[in-house]
Formats: C-alpha cells, sequence, structure tokens
C-alpha cells in the first residue's frame, strides 16, 4: 500500500531566528519513499542537513523576521501489516544488554527513573519477563491515563503523567519509558506518522505521534500504549531518551506557532 505524507508549519518571527527542524522520514525507511521528502521553506532560506548523536536526520535553518513557512510532501510505500508482536521476547539481563543499548535504561528530561522506580517494582514485580512484562506496563499505562488533547503540556514528565492521570501520546510513551527502565528494560520514545489505517471512521485530526520501543529478544520492539493494539502505517521520523531528544523543531528565540497541519492518508487503488 501506499500513504501520502506530509505537514504544514506556519511561525511568525520578530526577528532572524535560527531553528532546529526534526522532521524528515527515518533513515530506516528512505527505501520506502517514492519520492524524497524535502523540506520546503517561504521565504526560502538555506537548510543544513545533518545526523543528530541518535542517527536522525536533522534540519538547520535561519527564519527571517516576519511568517515563515515549512512543509514537505511525499508517499510512502507501507507493507499494510500491523505491528509485529513476539509474545516469546526474552528480557536481557543487564550483563547481557549491548553497550548501545544502556543509555536507554536512564533516566531523562521526562523519565525520571529515580522517582518511579519503587513504584514500578510495586506494580509489574509479578508480570513475566519479557514482552509480558512490557505488555503488563502498557496495559496499566493505557488504562491509567485519560487522553485528550486539551491535557498537552511541553514540560510534563512521567511523574507527573502518573499523578495527573491525563496526558496526550507522548505523555503514554513516557511513562511506559520510565517504567520499563525501571524495570531494567531498555527503552526509547519514538515519534513519527501514525494515520488511521483499517480504522472505522470518525477519524481524529491528524497530528505527529509518540510511541516507544523496547530491546527484548536482541532486537527492538515496537509498543503504543496510547493506542495499545497494534496498527498500520507507522511511519517513524526520529527516535530517543525521550521527546527532548526528537522535538519536531527547536527555536533560538521567541516566535508563535500560527497553524500546524500533518496528514497520513492511505492512497486507495
Amino acid at each position: 500500500m501506499q500513504i501520502r505524507i506530509g505537514y504544514e508549519l506556519v511561525y511568525e518571527f520578530p526577528q532572524a531566528t535560527p531553528m532546529i527542524l526534526t522532521l524528515n522520514v527515518h533513515h530506516s525507511r528512505v527505501s520506502d519513499l517514492v519520492r524524497p521528502d524535502y523540506m520546503v521553506t517561504n521565504p526560502s532560506v538555506p537548510i543544513v542537513a545533518y545526523r543528530d548523536g541518535f542517527g536522525n536526520w536533522c534540519n538547520r535553518v535561519v527564519a527571517p523576521p516576519g511568517r515563515f513557512l515549512v512543509k514537505a510532501d511525499t508517499v510512502v510505500n507501507d507493507s499494510g501489516l500491523p505491528d509485529a508482536i513476539s509474545p516469546g521476547a526474552i528480557q536481557h539481563i543487564v550483563p547481557e544488554l549491548p553497550e548501545e543499548t544502556l543509555l536507554f535504561l536512564l533516566g531523562s528530561r521526562y523519565c525520571e527513573t529515580d522517582r518511579l522506580t519503587e513504584t514500578a517494582w510495586k506494580l509489574f514485580s509479578g508480570a513475566p519477563l519479557g514482552w509480558g512484562r512490557v505488555q503488563a506496563i502498557c496495559d496499566f499505562v493505557h488504562q491509567h491515563i485519560e487522553f485528550g488533547y486539551q491535557y498537552a503540556s511541553a514540560t510534563k514528565s512521567a511523574w507527573e503523567v502518573f499523578n495527573d492521570r491525563r496526558g496526550v501520546c507522548r505523555d503514554f510513551a513516557h511513562l511506559a519509558v520510565a517504567f520499563c527502565r525501571c524495570m531494567n528494560i531498555p527503552a526509547r520514545y519514538c515519534t513519527g506518522y501514525l494515520g488511521d489505517v483499517g480504522l472505522p471512521p470518525p477519524y481524529a485530526p491528524m497530528d505527529f505521534a509518540g510511541w516507544f520501543e523496547a530491546y527484548l529478544g536482541g532486537a527492538w520492539h515496537t509498543f503504543d500504549p496510547r493506542n495499545n493494539q497494534p496498527r498500520a502505517g507507522r511511519v517513524l521520523i526520529a527516535r530517543g531518551r525521550d521527546a527532548a531528544d526528537v522535538a519536531i523543531s527547536t527555536t533560538f528565540g521567541p516566535n508563535t506557532l500560527q497553524s500546524f497541519r500533518v496528514w497520513t492518508d492511505e492512497i486507495k487503488a
């Protein structure tokens, strides 16, 4: 199947302002692109691309004063299959974990393992090791948090989500990531496109989505505590320790986001 994906962001800047934009499809899905997802700006400005420390594609620009538009539109090939399930995936003891996974056992800006470890062990120590334990965490988070766009907050952490019991998809992911790390399971935050492929209407307004991956059985596996069921049409943009590492835009100066559109639509044959 093919999915049309893209975005359009419109900002207002009072002065020339540097920006970092993390919006390109992840390099692991580049071969699926029917055409490159080139970033276009209006007014046109030089764009410098680079890879960050997690391997994500990022773009540096200096936005001019006034209205500044950033957009991309492309088509991606997709298997149409839902997220893979591997119930037999084992949990590795810490000494056997690859070195590159150890970073994802540590606390981070939005995932305070120090504040949640005692709670995590009380809640999940009785769950089966491996896949079953991560699924138990997802089940708890899915049932514990009330979803609502009105609950979005750029500063809300996993500890706050646990106590507030409300949030958006990134909050679900942050709390699950923190719990996994508390249980010695490497977990990393993911952001990308996730449409309504295979779901009946009505459809919610489209946005970028947040989920996570856990390291089990020698591989990284996708989990989505917000939806808590395998979904089709997931297109990764970036991975990191938490949302601070994969912000779609970082601006080094005052600005106003005037409009924000994201689309991810199945192309019917």
